[in-house]
């Protein structure tokens, strides 16, 4: 799995012009499901973004977590995660789990930050989505499995 992290004000998701999740002061994470992922691999996975110290502290350092600031998440789906552009024009996406795999690892890693007492909105898994956010910093980061 691969996730972008984005530390928000607030976000929101629309489909077909109709806001389906939104959050306030929290995190945008777009989720990148590749072949091979299950759903056991979920729950590190989770725990490591939801205790991710990005949230300044009050001496202004990045010291409290997403739980530690009761900050709420906005879960996109983002196959395009693992769009390979290293050959041609147009990225290649093999690498990325189809949807009837992808799906209830993507469903999971909702769940599990639930578990976590992380309030999370979501967006509709494989739709076609608009994503509007306020960057808070900005603070942006990649979190793959692997590492």
């Amino acid at each position: 799995m691969k996730a972008v992290l984005q530390r928000v004000l607030w976000a929101r998701v629309i489909v077909a012009g109709r806001c389906v999740g939104n959050i306030d002061k929290g995190m945008v994470i777009l989720l990148g499901v590749r072949q091979g992922d299950c759903v056991s691999d979920v729950a590190p996975f989770a725990e490591k973004i939801a205790n991710l110290r990005i949230f300044s502290d009050a001496e202004g350092k990045m010291n409290r977590s997403l739980v530690d600031v009761e900050g709420e998440a906005l879960v996109v789906s983002q196959f395009t995660l693992y769009g390979d552009c290293r050959k041609g024009r147009r990225p290649g996406f093999s690498a990325a789990a189809g949807s009837a795999s992808a799906e209830p690892v993507y469903r999971q890693f909702v769940e599990r930050m639930q578990d976590l007492g992380v309030s999370v909105a979501t967006g509709i898994f494989a739709a076609d989505m608009q994503v509007e956010l306020a960057n808070d910093g900005p603070v942006t980061l990649i979190v793959d499995s692997d590492s």
